[in-house]
């Protein structure tokens, strides 16, 4: 694809997912789309067939940056299982704090589409969630905790019921319950020290 339309393709999926983000699919048409990115509809139909192959376009885009930018966070998810679940829900903290925040958009169009199972953005999301879980999974079992499968998945609900409950009462301390909750799951791994010495000197 040449530059210039590889610019407006991009152009295009950064406008589509900031108003999908703000309005939601169903409010947002594609005339608003084309306008907000300076383009004619045309041009937006001859990148995108329709609204819903837009959509699965913006999601996978977005899925490709997140798990991106996931990954390098990830560099910092080390230690002990319970440092690696504070770190990953002070992340969460941080994140709601950003000016109009406004959760998961996946989960938020997930739960848009609910009565469209076949729709294309609805398998993209549930890629993005899997992920994320089974990376969630590698970090724990790095960590040597038990299950990390099993765990990943609580930890992973958790996560996805404090954004819920954030925004909707605004307050981020249900991300420090979240926390406190997954290391009850966790157990005796989340004790445990994350080297040999500090583990020697957590047993005396």
């Amino acid at each position: 694809m040449p530059r210039s339309a590889d610019q407006t393709r991009q152009r295009i999926l950064q406008t589509a997912y900031k108003l999908f983000r703000r309005s939601g699919f169903f409010r947002v048409g594609v005339d608003e789309i084309a306008n907000a990115a300076h383009i004619t509809k045309r041009t937006l139909y001859y990148h995108f067939k329709s609204k819903d192959s837009l959509l699965a376009a913006v999601l996978a885009s977005q899925h490709e940056q997140t798990f991106a930018a996931f990954q390098n966070f990830g560099i910092e998810l080390s230690g002990s299982p319970g440092q690696i679940v504070d770190a990953f829900f002070r992340e969460l903290v941080i994140w709601s704090a950003k000016p109009r925040w406004a959760g998961s958009g996946f989960t938020r169009l997930a739960i848009e589409l609910a009565d469209l199972p076949g729709h294309p953005a609805r398998s993209i999301a549930r890629q993005h969630k899997a992920v994320l879980e089974k990376f969630i999974a590698d970090l724990l079992a790095g960590a040597n905790v038990t299950s990390p499968s099993d765990r990943a998945r609580e930890i992973q609900l958790l996560a996805e019921g404090a954004m819920v409950m954030i925004l909707i009462h605004g307050d981020q301390s249900y991300a420090d319950t979240a926390a406190a909750a997954a290391k009850r799951l966790l157990g005796e791994d989340a004790l445990r020290a994350s080297s040999p010495a500090r583990r020697r000197a957590h047993r005396k």
